[in-house]
């Protein structure tokens, strides 16, 4: 029987109090990984609610969780200053662990760096970051990107989700050894279903920021099509219509339904995604794009643009991609799908995504290099 660790996740995202949705994929990474080791998840983040610092524990199954929540200061040093005690009490309540986990490199692979030179404890990264991307034209900030080389350096590997994030990270000087792990999927919760709608149904899931997702160019393209679909549903879930009224209004809809959605939880995510006719990704930019993998575990048809993951995996006749921005080969992709629909093998699309990223799979390739790390440690 394999020996069961004890795995320090130093998160700089992990959903909270202040932002509940906020890196909830490091969360189902924590899971997976909790079905073979016990996790500790370390977090803290600013708050607007607690007068002073206080920490949270939690407890579910093999996964014991730490939020640290820090009186919020515009003040740089103070809050370095803050979020080190919360690191340190937090620690102290943690005790002995075998290994860390960081999620998202920078800034908590800082802790992870300190306690590799006072406890000579390995660690591994696991990034998903838009910001390494050079479509999303983001500049790293100097001493960012100085500490982000000497924490990719002492990581014993560097788990991007994507061959395209390896390759950026790359680019940019990050020199390390990478090993490519992507997302976990929860392929028992997102599965096909029989309940379809009898409307034509497109559904676009993300947290509608327009510079990534683009949010104006879906809509664009739903007042294109509606002279050729009628009555159909386009639904935007994950916020508000608010920053996107004006646009609706300039649009003048007449018959196609446009409805926005506030987040919605995995349980109500995965029955959106089963009823839909058709599951949209417009991304600019994606590091890896976890609800088109999401909409085709589910059988729905999903198009998506050359960025993120599907774009590095076999083609199939489940989805389509398009290039960024082509609002003409989105509309004439979906207008495909109501003239002739695909003819969908839901059980075997389910099965693409299963076998390659269920929680199975994904915590098998972190423990593998888990004990790696270890060994090379000893």
């Amino acid at each position: 029987m394999t020996k069961k660790l004890h795995i320090l996740f130093l998160c700089s995202w992990f959903p909270s109090k202040e932002f509940p949705t906020n890196g909830d994929f490091i969360q189902r990474h924590a899971k997976a990984i909790s079905l073979k080791h016990s996790v500790s998840v370390l977090h803290i983040v600013p708050s607007k609610q607690n007068a002073k610092n206080t920490i949270e524990k939690s407890v579910e199954k093999n996964v014991t969780t730490y939020i640290g929540y820090v009186k919020q200061t515009k003040n740089p040093i103070l809050k370095a200053i803050r979020f080190y005690k919360a690191y340190v009490q937090i620690l102290k309540l943690i005790g002995n662990y075998d290994l860390m986990h960081v999620n998202t490199l920078y800034p908590f692979g800082l802790f992870a760096l300190h306690q590799k030179i006072i406890k000579r404890k390995p660690y591994i990264i696991s990034e998903h970051w838009t910001g390494y991307l050079k479509s999303r034209k983001y500049s790293i900030p100097f001493f960012q990107k100085m500490c982000s080389k000497l924490i990719v350096k002492k990581a014993t590997f560097v788990c991007p989700v994507s061959n395209e994030l390896k390759k950026e990270m790359q680019d940019l000087g990050l020199k390390g050894n990478y090993i490519p792990v992507g997302n976990v999927i929860d392929t028992a919760l997102f599965i096909p279903s029989n309940e379809k709608n009898i409307e034509f149904t497109i559904v676009h899931v993300s947290g509608l920021n327009n510079a990534q997702k683009n949010i104006s160019g879906m809509l664009q393209v739903a007042k294109l099509l509606e002279n050729s679909i009628p009555g159909f549903t386009w639904k935007f879930i994950g916020g508000s219509s608010e920053k996107y009224q004006k646009i609706i209004d300039k649009l003048e809809f007449k018959t196609a339904k446009i409805e926005f959605l506030n987040h919605v939880s995995q349980k109500e995510l995965a029955k959106h995604l089963q009823k839909a006719t058709v599951c949209v990704s417009f991304s600019n930019y994606e590091t890896f794009g976890i609800v088109s993998l999401e909409a085709i575990a589910c059988g729905t048809y999903t198009i998506t643009t050359n960025t993120g993951i599907l774009n590095e995996l076999e083609l199939q006749d489940f989805f389509s991609i398009i290039p960024v921005k082509d609002k003409n080969t989105l509309t004439k992709e979906i207008m495909t799908q109501y003239n002739n629909p695909t003819k969908l093998e839901v059980e075997k699309m389910h099965l693409f995504v299963k076998d390659q990223f269920n929680q199975d799979i994904i915590a098998e390739a972190f423990s593998k290099l888990y004990f790696k790390s270890l060994n090379r440690n000893s």
